[in-house]
C-alpha cells in the first residue's frame, strides 16, 4: 500500500459537481478500492436474472443493464482522462452527455455474460493505470468539461461513481 495513493482529494482538485462520487468512497488505498469494488460489482452482476436485468423502476429509466453499461461507459471516459492528465496533456477533453452515450449504445441488446467481461477487464485495466501512479503523476491536472481535474480525483471519481451507481441499483431496482 502506497500511503499517497490513500490521500482523499481535496475540493480544489475537482469540480463540485462530483463531489457526492468521491465522498461515496471509502478511506483506503484507491487502487485496492478500485479491486475491492470490481468483486462486488461482478458478484452483483452474477446475481442477476435476465428478468431482473431488463428491469425499469420507473418508466422512461434505464434498465438494470443499462445501468451496468452507463457504469462501463463512464470508466472508460473517466480513465482515459486520467490517463490524458497523467502523461502531461494539457488539451482540454469534452464533456460526456450520458443521454446521448446511451442512445448510442447497445445495451439491451447484449449478454449479461458480456457486460460482466467488459467490466471485469476494463475494471483490471483501471486497476492497472491507478496503481501505476506516483505521487507527482496523481498530483498533475487537466482540464475536462471545462473543469481542472487532478490525476488523484478522477481515480476517486472512478469509484465513486460505480459506487453511486451501485448503491441505486441495490436501492431502487430491489436487487440482490
Amino acid at each position: 500500500m502506497n500511503a499517497f495513493r490513500s490521500v482523499r482529494p481535496s475540493p480544489d482538485e475537482y469540480n463540485g459537481f462530483y463531489a457526492g462520487y468521491i465522498n461515496a468512497v471509502p478511506e483506503g488505498d484507491i487502487s485496492q478500492i478500485l479491486l475491492a469494488q470490481k468483486a462486488e460489482v461482478l458478484r452483483w452482476i452474477n446475481q442477476l436474472t435476465t428478468e431482473a436485468a431488463d428491469y425499469r423502476y420507473e418508466p422512461g429509466k434505464w434498465s438494470a443493464k443499462e445501468v451496468v453499461g452507463h457504469m462501463i461507459d463512464t470508466e472508460w471516459i473517466f480513465s482515459y482522462r486520467a490517463l490524458w492528465f497523467a502523461r502531461g496533456d494539457q488539451s482540454p477533453l469534452p464533456g460526456m452527455d450520458p443521454n446521448v452515450f446511451m442512445a448510442g449504445a447497445n445495451f439491451a441488446d447484449r449478454s449479461l455474460q458480456d457486460l460482466r467481461t467488459e467490466f471485469s477487464s476494463l475494471r483490471s485495466a483501471s486497476f492497472q493505470l491507478v496503481s501505476s501512479f506516483s505521487e507527482e503523476i496523481l498530483n498533475r491536472t487537466g482540464v475536462a468539461s471545462g473543469f481542472t481535474f487532478s490525476v488523484r480525483a478522477m481515480s476517486w471519481i472512478i469509484a465513486g461513481h460505480c459506487q453511486h451507481h451501485l448503491n441505486i441499483l441495490k436501492e431502487r431496482y430491489n436487487l440482490p
